[in-house]
């Protein structure tokens, strides 16, 4: 008896290997494009950290420069006494300065 072979759609087991490898491909391509999303989300987590540790550094820079600065009496110097003060409490308000170096600075400029 001579091997029929059939042309045309493909019998079940083939129809069951190419719903197997698609369903494969679909799930290995979903993967990849949702690792590349979390290591884009990562990367700008990790950007975002980094510039507000900058930002805070500088804050922090003068904050520490105001309180340094605060040594000599306004009057001898002819600072605002106001606007100095209001330096200060915007500084403290901001976090750069704690209570204690807060009324460090605001004693030298009242003094």
């Amino acid at each position: 008896m001579p091997l029929i072979r059939r042309f045309g759609r493909p019998g079940l087991l083939g129809l069951a290997a190419r719903t197997a490898v698609v369903a494969g491909t679909a799930t290995a391509v979903s993967g990849g494009i949702a690792e590349h999303r979390r290591n884009k989300a990562q990367a700008e987590y990790e950007q975002e950290q980094y510039e507000a540790a900058q930002q805070q550094a500088q804050v922090n820079a003068a904050a520490q420069s105001a309180v340094a600065q605060a040594g000599p009496p306004p009057a001898a110097a002819g600072v605002d006494l106001v606007g100095e003060l209001q330096k200060l409490a915007a500084l403290k308000e901001a976090g750069a300065l704690t209570q204690a170096e807060f009324d460090t600075a605001k004693a030298r400029l009242l003094a």
